[in-house]
């Protein structure tokens, strides 16, 4: 399979011809993005809360309504599969809701995970690259995501009342900053 370079070059100019005509939607995005994620930062345990919850209704939801749809294609192969994972989304929904605290340690159990999972895959990308420039910068990335793992570990339980919420915060911090300067940006060229 073959990448055509003119079709690449199409589909960044339609990105870019949508910024430009829409970046004042992109400004706001951008700034409320910097609000919800400045909020985050200064209470991280509201917004650890926040996701657990929104986590909590999205598989709830998205359980009933997989439930729903595998039961009308009940004839369909996969019915099984399909009727347990709805199932274990409705639990896993209703568990969150019920309990977000808790939901929100099992959370912060699966950032450390990730972390640790990430931190190793990084260093040893890293270190098969060495050959390329800046395979440096992907050696500290790893470093840093297993520190990070460490230093959240070690602060079990407590860790878990920020932790998400401030991970979060910063995400949107920087996602927004992003938005923002794309938007004055397109602004500029438009």
């Amino acid at each position: 399979m073959s990448i055509d370079p003119g079709g690449i070059e199409k589909a960044q100019a339609a990105v870019e011809t949508a910024l430009r005509e829409h970046w004042k939607l992109f400004l706001i995005e951008g700034i409320v993005l910097l609000i919800l994620g400045g909020i985050a930062v200064i209470a991280p345990p509201l917004a650890t809360l926040t996701v657990t919850l929104v986590l909590g209704w999205l598989f709830l939801i998205s359980g009933v309504i997989g439930l729903y749809t595998t039961w009308m294609m009940r004839a369909a192969p996969g019915f099984w599969w399909s009727l347990i994972s709805a199932a274990l989304a409705i639990l896993v929904g209703g568990m969150l809701l019920a309990r977000p605290v808790t939901g929100a340690f099992s959370l912060t159990l699966v950032l450390i995970a990730f972390f640790v999972v990430e931190g190793i895959a990084s260093i040893m990308y890293a270190t098969s690259h060495r050959n390329t420039p800046r395979w440096g910068w992907l050696l500290v990335s790893g470093i840093v995501d297993l520190v990070l793992a460490a230093m959240i570990f070690a602060g079990l339980p407590s860790t878990a009342a920020w932790a998400v919420g401030l991970l979060v915060g910063i995400n949107m911090i920087f996602g927004g900053a992003a938005l923002v300067a794309m938007a004055l940006g397109a602004r500029k060229g438009a």
